[in-house]
Parts: structure tokens; C-alpha cells; sequence
């Protein structure tokens, strides 16, 4: 996300031919910008502006891309009959649609940007593209544990969705977990990754009393085998032991599900950069990302059966 809150308006062409490659390119081995600072900047949490209809009727299209199994669990694949929601942060396409994602959206205790553009490295290696790639390797690694995945978007919409769309997906489907994927727009000094749960609110259309608890054993979780499997340290400017509770974003004050942010680093930062473009870290992202969101679901630490894939 970034700390700026920078919803960019025009880009070069060269840049927009970028933003529309085909993303799914990079999954070969298969979270306003993000940030802590102004009030737009934590608009970042992203998702489009929709009736509950449409949410629904967007929520059982991303279930037709999920691979559900009725099956027993089994060693090989214990997370069958379970379902994650994985929720790349931003689109590509948002670059070109600044009226849409610009719209203010309901969060419960208050109004945010429908969603923003997210931000990027100096190299111009945007967030939507990290995001997207991490979550198909997520995805990946959850399926062939016998996982039923779905994703809020796979660059295969104009812009969007908004946060509010967002949070209705995972809670139409009744997921099991929700984690929203994103790449942090801090300063440039700073560095690590950080985790990022609801607090309790009950405003409006929100009520998060009944996930604050189990989203705060599944930060744990992601936290710490993210942190094993990247080496990744804490965020060192924002957060405290790479955990932080927050009300202001709408993707976690309508949730009905468990659900946490993972900021993987600071794009701002050269050396998070580098890892961050780099296809091997960002598989080890996947894998601790994955890790977590299995440990949370089964309890027994999977770390070594998903390893390598």
C-alpha cells in the first residue's frame, strides 16, 4: 500500500502495456496504496463498489475457479472440504480508472476509496503484479493440500473490486480464512513486513466482535512462518513485532470470516525491493503465507509437507 496515497490519474503507455501483461505469466511455479500514514493512504485495503447481489453473483464466479473436493481429509491433502479466500491487493487495470476507484465506500465506521492503485518499487515493478503472482502460488500450494481457494480478482476485471466487495466475497462463501495480499508503501529507510488484524468494530454495517479472536491466532500464524520461510525481518517502521491492529480498512471491518492483511515488505526500500522481485523469494512468500493460513486450519504445522512445491 502506499504511504503517499498516490491514485494516479495518467501513466505513460509503456507503463499501462506493463500493467496489462498477462500476470498469470509469472506463476510458473505455481493489501489506498498500502501504508500506515494519511487517512487515504489506509484507504488502500481495496474492492468495486457493488449491490450484495452483484458482490454474491462475483463471489460464485470466483468459486468456479476453485477446485473444491468432497473427500475425507486426508495426510496428503488435509485441508480438504476447507475454504481460503486469498485477496491480491489492487487490479492493474485501477491506473485506468481513477473516477471508479476513487468512489467512497460504506467500511462501517466511516467512508474510504473504493480501492487505489497500490504502489510500487523505483524500478516501477507495481504491487498489483506482486500481489497477483504471490496469490497464484498460494493458491497453488493450498490446493494441493485439498483446498477449496478463491480469489477476489485475477486481473481479469477492469478495476476493483472495492473493499466492500472484497470482504462480501469471503463472506458469501463462507470461508474458512481470508487473507488479503499486499506489498507496503513506507519510507524508504524502512523495511520487513508486518501483519495487520482487526480491532473490534461494531459500527454501522460492521461488527468484527466475532473474528477479532481467531484473526488474531491466524496473524500469529502467518506471521511467524512467513518470518521462517522468507527471513524476512519485522517491519522496523510501523507495527510492533511485525503485528498491527487497525479499524480504518473496509476489507477487515466487513468480514464475517477470519481475516488478516500481510504487508510481505516495503517496495519503497531497495533491499525489500530486490527480494520482492525476485521469483524465488516471492515463492518462499507463498510458501509462509500458506504455511500460516494451514497451521490455522489444522493445527499441526505443514511447513514440511508443502515445502518445494
Amino acid at each position: 500500500m502506499n504511504r503517499t496515497a498516490r491514485t494516479r490519474i495518467s501513466r505513460t503507455s509503456t507503463a499501462r502495456r506493463a500493467l496489462a501483461a498477462p500476470l498469470g505469466l509469472l506463476t510458473l511455479l505455481a493489501l489506498n496504496a498500502c501504508g500506515t500514514g494519511t487517512a487515504a493512504t489506509r484507504a488502500a485495503d481495496a474492492a468495486p463498489r457493488t449491490a450484495p447481489a452483484a458482490a454474491a453473483s462475483s463471489a460464485a464466479t470466483a468459486t468456479a475457479t476453485a477446485q473444491p473436493s468432497a473427500a475425507a481429509p486426508t495426510a496428503a491433502e488435509p485441508l480438504t472440504g476447507r475454504t481460503i479466500v486469498i485477496d491480491p491487493g489492487h487490479n492493474p487495470g485501477n491506473f485506468d480508472h481513477p473516477t471508479e476507484i476513487n468512489q467512497q465506500v460504506d467500511v462501517g465506521n466511516g467512508h474510504k476509496e473504493c480501492d487505489t492503485t497500490g504502489t510500487e518499487t523505483d524500478a516501477g515493478y507495481t504491487e498489483a503484479a506482486y500481489t497477483l503472482d504471490v496469490s497464484h502460488r498460494i493458491r497453488d500450494l493450498l490446493r494441493s493440500l485439498g483446498a477449496t481457494v478463491i480469489l477476489t480478482q485475477d486481473g481479469n476485471r477492469p478495476w476493483g473490486p472495492c473493499v466492500d466487495e472484497r470482504a462480501a466475497i469471503g463472506n458469501t462463501a463462507h470461508a474458512d480464512a481470508a487473507i488479503s495480499v499486499h506489498g507496503d508503501g513506507g519510507p524508504a529507510s524502512g523495511s520487513g513486513f508486518h501483519v495487520i488484524m482487526p480491532a473490534k468494530v461494531v459500527a454501522g454495517k460492521a461488527d468484527t466482535s466475532a473474528i477479532v479472536d481467531p484473526s488474531h491466532r491466524l496473524g500469529l500464524l502467518v506471521r511467524d512462518s512467513f518470518h521462517t520461510a522468507t527471513g524476512e525481518p519485522y517491519a522496523d517502521y510501523v507495527a510492533d513485532q511485525g503485528l498491527d491492529t487497525r479499524s480504518d480498512l473496509g476489507g477487515l471491518n466487513l468480514s464475517t470470516v477470519p481475516k488478516v492483511f500481510i504487508e510481505c515488505g516495503n517496495m519503497r526500500n531497495s533491499g525489500d525491493a530486490q527480494r520482492m522481485t525476485d521469483p524465488q523469494w516471492r515463492q518462499r512468500a507463498a510458501q509462509g503465507i500458506a504455511d500460516g493460513l494451514a497451521d490455522f486450519l489444522t493445527g499441526t504445522g505443514l511447513t514440511a509437507q508443502t515445502a518445494g512445491q
